[in-house]
């Protein structure tokens, strides 16, 4: 086989592998850990992803809800207690709103996504998990999800190793690989967290666009996998 051959026949494999890729069926969660109604729906999310579990992989996009964003918390209190009511009214989630009083952390989602994506790299099975146990941190135990310090307890819990975790969220490749995330929530369509899509057949079809239970998701999964 000639030297060109060999390239074409390279390039094939890597376009069939690309649209494979893109065809895969899949459950494809875009959200943020500071996200409240992402908080309200991870029960929900949780049923319906166990109950597709073996069949149907699922794909967690960080989708920015406010990067890099400078008010404090205490400067969002009105605003925030508000949608915090009315998830916890929707959803039975606990919040601790003591946090919404502090006039030093800003409302910055971007440092607990690039956490999630600092245990990505690390351990990717561990990624939903922990979006999860943030999510809890940062509602229920109010920490400062701005601190890489804040998540050594929860690597710990999932057997990751701190030092490693420490390093990979303060790299600054890190802080540039997080944007793609955000670039792939807008490339996907998608303006307001939570949404979930089921990916099938190339085509993305809304399985949910804010709060829904699980019975409610996994209806729709079904009907469009059926």
């Amino acid at each position: 086989m000639t030297h060109f051959n060999k390239v074409l026949t390279i390039l094939f494999i890597l376009l069939q592998t690309t649209i494979f890729a893109q065809m895969e069926t899949k459950l494809i969660y875009v959200g943020d850990p500071m996200c409240s109604w992402c908080y309200g729906i991870a029960e929900e999310l949780e049923k319906t992803i166990t109950h597709f579990e073996g069949k149907l992989e699922t794909e967690l996009v960080l989708g920015g809800l406010r990067p890099y964003n400078t008010e404090t918390m205490s400067d969002l209190k009105s605003f925030l207690t508000h949608h915090w009511e009315e998830v916890h009214a929707k959803s039975g989630q606990k919040f601790n709103y003591s946090i919404l009083d502090d006039t030093k952390m800003t409302y910055d989602t971007e440092p607990p996504s690039r956490a999630v994506l600092a245990v990505r790299k690390m351990d990717a099975s561990k990624e939903i998990a922990f979006f999860k146990m943030v999510q809890k941190a940062f509602y229920v135990d109010n920490i400062n999800v701005h601190l890489d310090e804040s998540y050594f307890p929860l690597v710990e819990k999932l057997g990751l190793d701190a030092e490693k975790f420490a390093a990979l969220f303060n790299a600054s490749e890190l802080r540039e690989e997080i944007k793609l995330d955000f670039k792939r929530a807008g490339d996907l369509g998608v303006n307001s967290f939570p949404t979930i899509v089921l990916q099938k057949d190339n085509k993305l079809n809304i399985i949910a666009r804010g709060f829904a239970t699980c019975e409610t998701m996994i209806a729709n999964i079904e009907r469009i996998l059926d």
